[in-house]
């Protein structure tokens, strides 16, 4: 998938001078210090896949830039065992210069055998699993680091404080989007990205899933600011203080 000369020209600029970065009013917010970002890319009907998962692609490659974009401005990378079953990413930084970010997958039972390619090589990856199946130290090449468990799988705010013993307080949580609602529902996220393409799915797996309400005036009432990127719309949420 090409660049174009101007995404060539801004990478050699942010490869040379990160703070440059600052002039785009998209990434200016998440320049700085600790921060926990979602972020989801969906059909114009709410799916980030078909039936079957399929889900690329969604969204175009000004979208797919702007993913490995976040990738280098974060300390880590975190997906739920879904996305590394349903895709079997490197998540690295390939698309843009800069860093690739510490990996971590979440797989609360441990169950995704080490056949993975992000269990294999590349960059330092953990896998982070309920405390009762911590058992060993490895995960083909990953770390296994384990945490309690929480209502729902893991205890996030655990996973969180984990990360943060290592160092790592800038998290880019990619997917899916069970793992991005559990955090919204917890309060954990600082910022949502939310990436609109213009395609119709009909059925599929929707974009978030978690406890509804009964009235819409019972639901999280957000306010954002709307991004271009190429034909798709990009949504930037802040949720830190949002109303429920």
């Amino acid at each position: 998938m090409a660049l174009s000369d101007d995404d060539t020209i801004w990478q050699g600029v942010l490869a040379r001078d990160p703070s440059a970065i600052s002039a785009l009013p998209l990434y200016a917010p998440l320049l700085g210090g600790p921060l926990v970002l979602g972020r989801i890319a969906q059909s114009l009907d709410g799916r980030i896949a078909t039936l079957n998962g399929e889900s690329f692609w969604i969204s175009g490659p000004e979208d797919i830039l702007h993913t490995h974009r976040l990738r280098a401005l974060f300390d880590v990378v975190l997906v739920g065992a879904g996305t590394v079953r349903a895709d079997d990413p490197l998540l690295t930084t390939r698309r843009c210069e800069g860093p690739s970010p510490v990996r971590v997958v979440l797989d609360a039972e441990r169950r995704l055998t080490q056949s993975y390619r992000l269990f294999r090589d590349g960059p330092p990856t953990l896998l982070i699993c309920a405390e009762d199946r911590a058992d060993g130290a490895r995960h083909g090449a990953a770390e296994v680091v384990g945490v309690p468990r929480g209502a729902n799988g893991l205890d996030l705010a655990a996973v969180l404080a984990a990360l943060a013993a290592r160092g790592l307080h800038r998290i880019f949580i990619e997917g899916g989007g069970i793992t991005v609602s559990r955090f919204l529902a917890a309060g954990l996220l600082d910022r949502l990205h939310v990436t609109v393409a213009p395609l119709l799915l009909g059925e599929g797996i929707p974009a978030f899933a978690f406890a509804g309400v009964s009235r819409p005036e019972e639901g999280m009432r957000l306010t954002w600011d709307v991004h271009r990127l190429g034909a798709d719309v990009l949504l930037d949420i802040p949720l830190r203080g949002a109303a429920a």
